[in-house]
This record gives C-alpha cells, sequence and structure tokens, in this order.
C-alpha cells in the first residue's frame, strides 16, 4: 500500500478544517487534508460572530464573506408570531443590532458578524485555501488512524474506486464532526449527555418577502397552535425567499420524515397556503451536551464538532470551531518548524476546553430559557385557534397587563442568546503559552454573557482600536499578523523596539515591534487605543499570532531584551527546539512513497 508522508494531516473540511488547512498553507507548513465528502450540502451553521469574521479577515475572505451573507443591518428584527401570515405575538432586537447595543458591538471588532449559510461559505474558505497552496482531496475516507508513538498513521480508502493508501504525519488534527474517526481511535473521552431531544432541519424555498421584508431578521420564530411542532425557527438563507427551519415537536412525539407530514408542518407554520414552497432537504438530529475531556492525545488533536456538540442556541457552532483551528495551527507551525516544544502544543487543550465547556453549557441554558416563554402562551397540537386567539386577546387587552410584563421579561431572559456579546467574544485563557503579570480582569460591571469588556490583561484577545496609517483606518488587529509576535509598545518604548530584534534573532522566531502613538507613523489618532490599551507609553503588551495578549509590562523593565528573552522562552517551550519525528523532521512536501 502506498504511502503519503505529510507534517500535518487534517481529516475534515468544515469551517475548522477549513480554516486550518488555510492558515498553515500560509504559514508555510506541509499539510494534507482529507475529508470523506465534498463542501457542506445544505446551510446547517450560519450566525458567524465577530470573532469569526475577524479570522476571515486575517484570511483575506472578509469581503467576499460579507458579499454572500445576511448582513448584519438586516439580522436584528426577531419576530414571534403563530405563522408568517397570523399574529405577531412579541418581537426582540438580536445580535447587537438595538440602539442600546449597537455601540458596544461596533466598538469592539474592526469586523461585523453576519449570517452566512455554511454552504456558502466553506466554497469561499476553500478557495482561498487553495489559492495558498493547500492539499485539499475531497472523496477520501480516512478510516483508520492511530498514534504510532514517533508519528501518526492513517488508512484512506477514495469513494472513487481509486487504491487505498496510507498517510504518515507527525501530528493529525481531527476536524471529522460528531461522528469523529479521530476522537474514537484516539480514545478521546468525553463529559456529557447525548440525544437530549429530536430535531429536524428542512431546507426550503418560498418566497416569504411580504411577510419578512418590512421586519428583517436572522430568525423568524412560529408558535402555532395546533401544530404538531412546538415550535418553528426558521433561518434566513438568502433574504427573503430561502430558509434552513428547524421543526421541533413536543417530547415523546416522534419525529415522521415522511414529506407530506413535513410539508403539512411548514405550510402550518407559514399560515398562508397561496404560498408555494419546495423541499431541498430534510436531516433529523439530536440535541447533544458533550465536550471532550481533553482536546490532544498525544499526536492526535481535535476541534470543531469532533471535540464540543451541543444545541444550535447562540449560534456559537461553527464560531468556536474556527476559533479551535486559530489557536492551534500556529502552534503547530512554531512546533513543526522547530522552534517551540512540544510544550506548546498542550496548551491548546488548557486553553480551549474550558471555551468548549463554556458554549456548551450556555447553549443548553439558552434553550432552557427560551421555554418560558414559550410557556407563557402554552400551544398545544390540541390547541384550537379559536382557543388560542382567545387567549391572544386576553394578554393584549385590557387586564393582560401581567401577562404582557411575563412577556417582556422572558424576552428579556433571552438576550443571553441573542445578545451574548460577551460569550462570543470573550475567550480568556490561562495557561503556559500566557505570562500573567499578576493581574485579572476587573470583575464586570454587566452581565459577563451579554457584555464584552476589552482589556489587555494577558490571556484575552487584544482590544481592537481604530489607528490610521498613511490614508488607512487600520486596527489594533491588522497590526498582529499570524506568522509572526507582534510587541505593541508607546512613544517612549524605543529600548522595546531594540529589544525585539535582538531576541527573535536569538530565538530564531518572527517578531515585530509596532510603535502606536499620537503623531507617529502607527497613528493613535483618535486616542482609542491610549484609552485600551492599560499600560504606560514606556509599557508593552506582547500579542500572539491568534491575536491574544501573551503578556504585558506596564512600563520600561530594567532589562528589557532580558524580559522579553524570558517571557518569550517560556511561552515557546525554555527555549529548546522541539523533538524529532524521525524522518519526518525535515521531510520533503508530501510525496508518495
Amino acid at each position: 500500500m502506498k504511502t503519503i508522508e505529510t507534517h500535518v494531516l487534517i481529516v475534515g473540511a468544515g469551517p475548522a478544517g477549513l480554516t486550518a488547512a488555510t492558515l498553515l498553507a500560509r504559514s508555510g507548513v506541509d499539510a494534507l487534508t482529507l475529508t470523506k465528502y465534498g463542501t457542506a450540502n445544505a446551510p446547517r451553521a450560519h450566525i458567524t460572530n465577530q470573532r469569526a469574521v475577524e479570522v476571515f479577515r486575517d484570511l483575506g475572505v472578509e469581503e467576499e464573506a460579507q458579499a454572500n451573507a445576511l448582513p448584519h443591518v438586516l439580522m436584528g428584527k426577531q419576530v414571534y408570531a403563530t405563522t408568517f401570515a397570523g399574529r405577531e405575538l412579541s418581537r426582540m432586537m438580536t445580535w447587537g443590532t438595538g440602539d442600546d447595543r449597537i455601540g458596544d458591538y461596533r466598538a469592539a471588532s474592526p469586523s461585523e458578524m453576519c449570517n452566512i449559510a455554511q454552504n456558502t461559505l466553506e466554497p469561499i474558505l476553500l478557495r482561498r485555501a487553495q489559492e495558498l497552496g493547500a492539499d485539499i482531496r475531497q472523496d477520501h475516507e480516512v478510516r483508520s488512524i492511530k498514534d504510532m508513538g514517533d508519528y501518526v498513521e492513517a488508512h484512506v480508502v477514495p469513494r472513487d474506486g481509486s487504491p487505498e493508501f496510507k498517510v504518515k504525519a507527525r501530528y493529525a488534527l481531527g476536524c471529522d464532526g460528531s461522528r469523529t474517526v479521530v476522537g474514537t481511535d484516539g480514545g478521546f473521552e468525553f463529559e456529557g449527555v447525548m440525544g437530549l431531544r429530536d430535531a429536524v432541519t428542512v431546507w426550503i424555498d418560498a418566497d416569504l418577502s411580504r411577510y419578512t421584508a418590512h421586519r428583517s431578521g436572522a430568525l423568524f420564530v412560529t408558535l402555532t397552535p395546533g401544530s404538531r411542532d412546538t415550535m418553528g425557527v426558521w433561518t434566513c438563507v438568502k433574504p427573503w425567499t430561502e430558509w434552513s427551519t428547524i421543526l421541533l415537536r413536543a417530547e415523546g412525539d416522534p419525529h415522521d420524515l415522511d414529506e407530506e407530514t413535513i410539508r403539512e408542518s411548514i405550510r402550518a407554520s407559514i399560515g398562508d397556503d397561496s404560498i408555494e414552497f419546495s423541499i431541498r432537504k430534510v436531516s433529523s438530529w439530536q440535541f447533544n451536551h458533550m465536550v471532550a475531556s481533553d482536546y490532544q492525545r498525544g499526536r492526535l488533536f481535535i476541534a470543531g464538532d469532533a471535540a464540543h456538540r451541543h444545541p444550535p442556541a447562540n449560534g456559537l457552532g461553527s464560531n468556536t470551531s474556527i476559533q479551535d483551528s486559530y489557536n492551534l495551527a500556529w502552534k503547530l507551525a512554531l512546533v513543526v518548524k522547530g522552534h517551540a516544544t512540544e510544550d506548546l502544543l498542550r496548551t491548546y487543550t488548557v486553553e480551549r476546553q474550558p471555551v468548549g465547556r463554556r458554549i456548551i453549557d450556555r447553549a443548553i441554558q439558552s434553550v432552557l430559557e427560551m421555554v418560558e416563554w414559550v410557556n407563557i402562551f402554552d400551544f398545544s397540537p390540541q390547541t384550537s385557534w379559536d382557543e388560542a386567539n382567545e387567549k391572544i386577546d386576553a394578554i393584549f387587552g385590557p387586564d393582560g397587563g401581567p401577562e404582557r410584563q411575563k412577556i417582556f421579561d422572558a424576552l428579556k431572559l433571552q438576550n443571553g442568546q441573542f445578545n451574548a456579546h460577551g460569550v462570543e467574544l470573550g475567550q480568556s485563557y490561562e495557561s503556559d503559552a500566557v505570562v500573567s503579570d499578576g493581574s485579572s480582569v476587573k470583575t464586570p460591571e454587566r452581565d459577563a454573557d451579554q457584555f464584552h469588556v476589552p482589556t489587555t490583561v494577558p490571556g484575552n484577545p487584544v482590544p481592537h482600536a481604530w489607528l490610521t496609517v498613511g490614508d488607512k483606518d487600520t486596527s489594533t488587529l491588522d497590526l498582529c499578523r499570524y506568522d509572526q509576535f507582534t510587541l505593541i509598545v508607546g512613544a517612549d518604548g524605543g529600548k522595546w523596539m531594540e529589544a525585539v530584534e535582538s531576541v527573535a534573532s536569538e530565538l530564531g522566531v518572527k517578531m515585530e515591534a509596532v510603535q502606536v502613538s499620537l503623531g507617529l507613523p502607527v497613528n493613535d489618532v483618535y486616542g482609542d487605543w491610549i484609552k485600551r490599551r492599560e499600560v504606560d507609553d514606556d509599557g508593552c503588551v506582547l500579542v500572539r499570532p491568534d491575536r491574544i495578549v501573551a503578556w504585558r509590562s506596564m512600563a520600561m523593565s530594567s532589562d528589557p531584551k532580558a524580559a522579553l528573552h524570558d517571557v518569550m522562552s517560556k511561552i515557546l517551550g525554555s527555549g529548546k527546539t522541539a523533538s524529532s519525528a524521525g524522518s519526518l523532521e525535515n521531510k520533503e512536501p508530501a510525496s508518495v512513497a
């Protein structure tokens, strides 16, 4: 059997796998990506938060993604109604589009969140990865994989009938979803519960412009009396003619996937029999609440749905998957190139597993909080339209004040799902790849799930601030390239800049110092950075390739070179070179043996 050798094998090419493939290709790391199928064949994930769009910005596809997405400005008006054509029960502003939240979102990031379907996003990421030279092979199934100690070996079966072959790699990253081969064969253990309840997603073509264009949102929620479905959650794929709809039935009512049954549910949810619609695809799935105990076992890593599985509440799935790869790829690159020890790779689990735990818990909590609103109306398959209208009239009528207040309270509770800026952007790490300065993030005055607090406390994402470089507005994030460490210094930070050049040369790792202040070439002309940097003019902020603050110094050190050398050595693994993997250590790009 033929054998292909590579430094990194990526199994799966969804959002996590394609992000990893793109980043490794750009970093010059020899990697091979194998996926059983092609790109996504249905909309699937869609809500894309600012952290993920920042990664797209880094990869050079932000504009293309935004051009093919439902833009942020159209995402906000989330309607709750009996049907599209029926009575509106309530409405809320979501995803930071409300007047009370839009400023938070604009101040936090140079990138706007958007609503882009997974089957639209993946081809964009695939093209970018291939432009950068990534070797991505579709219709290649990884049947088994094993950590051999000094390397990883995988058995691959092409689905076109071509000869089977083996892959020999230094490391393997499993981005192969909930049925992960890497996770199973690698012996990864999981915490949580599978199969909490059943759900069905229906991909639909239906022109619902008359009911949605004037109250546009990413989601439209129906609670239809007399329907078998306790709730319909309609996601806009293409305004306002293409939808991905989740149908939830009462506990104990099995989902009948018969086409006529599904069509009956869709007709009931639309509420207008004159609307023609067609069904592209029906998929059944389950609510899960699972996270891997570890994201690494030896030379095997997992990311995305292979590592964490949860309901779609909060829209965190693909966003978290993309961030998993963004955390790991630069570490793999440094280790493969011999600039860091394998200790750096061990920080992947330490940093990302708590994030996975937080997002699965938040998603479950959001589902339970949504029940509060559903229970106010308490419609069931046995509820007649006359009974439903009578109940709605009572709530909306002269003596319905207490019930109306329950509705508003229930909607307020749902801000933890639909305006959860803190969850979306809050990724605080504690690991050996972060050097603490003894400080901690101040206790937030507002709800930590709903509100993001920018800070340069080590372990947190570097805050966004608008600067000018020449005649262009530039974010602090744009200063921090993925192939290097970046030291941001102030007007009095000249000695730090000298130290960077020396330390980079000694450790053989790319570093750049950027001097930011009012009136300098990188001009803090708005004064935004000085408000957020939390260090003095002679201090510094060290940013990792993934834009996480690795360390900071509040002021000038008595020996800046020694201080920076010590910090970088700790991050890279005591300055030692990575352990060898035999013939794979300095191999040529992927070849067939």
